[in-house]
């Protein structure tokens, strides 16, 4: 073997040695590029994440239905045992009974009623002193103003809050619509067809104007006899 081919020889081994290299960093490179969430990874977390969503809303849905039965036992009427009283659900007297206690209930709703609404009144009304005294007086003015001026510029601020609140309410409808394609109609007013007809033809007949009517009016015959002369002088003068 001369040295001419073994130079030639572990030229193409070196060669190779570089593409495989160059393989090899590429490999490396592209397992890089993929990152920690693989495609499994990607579908188990999906999967994970669908459990944990659909355990979250069965589990608000047992609180919604615990809050339900809650608000039923608190505003449903207990009814008595009728087995240990033995009437008759038919009878007079367990209806009678039945609208007892609803009134006795009803009534102790309007006294709850009415207490809050006091509570509520004797918060925001300010007592009146002793009128006699001006200090007193001047205080109360003073309490007065304070607590009409901070109820106008919450009054002011629960308005702008509301506005506010409408304008992005109006532009979410609007951006839900444009989204899915629908258009709100305008309402658009009743015309009937025969008064429109009627407003045409009185146009109509303003733009017409009768010259005729305008011209003084002469009687035909008022020259008759001159025409008559004029004839004669001509046939004389032709004779």
């Amino acid at each position: 073997m001369s040295a001419f081919e073994a130079r030639k020889v572990a030229e193409r081994e070196r060669k190779k040695e570089e593409v495989r290299k160059r393989l090899m960093e590429a490999s490396r490179a592209k397992k890089a590029k993929k990152g920690f969430l693989t495609p499994e990874r990607k579908k188990k977390l999906r999967k994970l994440l669908m459990m944990k969503a659909a355990e979250d809303l069965k589990q608000q849905q047992m609180l919604k239905e615990q809050e339900r039965q809650r608000i039923l036992q608190e505003r449903i009427i207990p009814l008595p045992d009728l087995d240990d009283c033995g009437l008759d659900l038919h009878s007079d007297l367990f209806l009678k009974l039945l609208m007892m206690k609803a009134a006795e209930d009803l009534k102790q709703q309007q006294m709850l009623k009415e207490q809050e609404r006091q509570r509520i009144l004797q918060e925001r009304i300010i007592p009146l002193p002793d009128l006699d005294d001006c200090d007193d007086l001047e205080e109360v003015y003073n309490q007065m103003r304070e607590r009409l001026i901070a109820l106008e510029s919450e009054n002011y601020d629960v308005s702008y809050t509301v506005r506010q609140k409408d304008f992005e309410i109006n532009e979410l409808t609007i951006a839900v619509n444009d989204l899915r394609g629908k258009f709100v109609k305008p309402t658009l007013k009743k015309v009937s067809k025969t008064e429109g007809k009627f407003d045409k033809l009185k146009k109509k007949e303003a733009a017409k104007v009768d010259f005729r009517s305008n011209l003084k009016q002469i009687d035909k015959n008022q020259f008759a006899m001159e025409e008559e002369g004029k004839e004669k002088a001509k046939a004389d003068w032709a004779k």
